[in-house]
């Protein structure tokens, strides 16, 4: 998948959770978690848990660059967890992170999950944005977090026909 971004093609990667550049960006966002919570994120991630058919793990790429990342995996019955959004400071504000939004909900709506959940924080105003403008709204806490002072849990419920996502949803920014 691609589109256009200031000129530039942004191109939508499947990748393995272990593969190299996804490894690169997931320690930047455990960088951004540091530098924002005093600390890396507790909750346990197992790479295979973003492997079809469990979940998806997508990079960004702008001009062969790694500009973001983020998966889905299997929560419960019908239910996908969000994890590791992430955009690199030079790429934000340029719609990056809502075209790899659409594409999870997307991929995670056509492997059959009805609802996607996902644990933020209220330090990441920016991503707490965006998800209420794609229309997530609070959930109950779980995970190591649910009872966490500043733990941030939303919801949003996928629709229940791939040809109700629409596509320009997935370039809004």
């Amino acid at each position: 998948m691609s589109t256009s971004a200031e000129r530039r093609t942004v191109q939508l990667r499947v990748v393995g959770y272990a593969d190299p550049v996804a490894q690169h960006l997931v320690e930047r966002v455990q960088q951004e978690y540091v530098l924002r919570y005093g600390g890396r994120d507790a909750a346990v991630v197992d790479p295979a848990e973003f492997s079809a058919p469990l979940g998806l793990f997508l990079v960004a790429e702008v001009s062969d660059a790694a500009a973001g990342c983020g998966g889905w995996r299997a929560h419960e019955e019908g239910v996908a967890e969000l994890k590791r959004m992430y955009v690199e400071p030079g790429f934000r504000r340029r719609g990056i992170a809502a075209l790899l939004l659409g594409e999870l909900e997307r991929t995670a709506a056509e492997a059959g999950h009805r609802r996607l959940l996902l644990n933020s924080g209220e330090r990441q105003p920016e991503a707490l944005a965006l998800y209420a403008s794609r229309g997530y709204t609070p959930v109950a806490g779980y995970g190591v977090y649910a009872g966490s002072p500043g733990a941030v849990f939303l919801g949003k419920d996928l629709p229940a026909a791939l040809n109700e996502i629409e596509e320009d949803d997935a370039w809004a920014s």
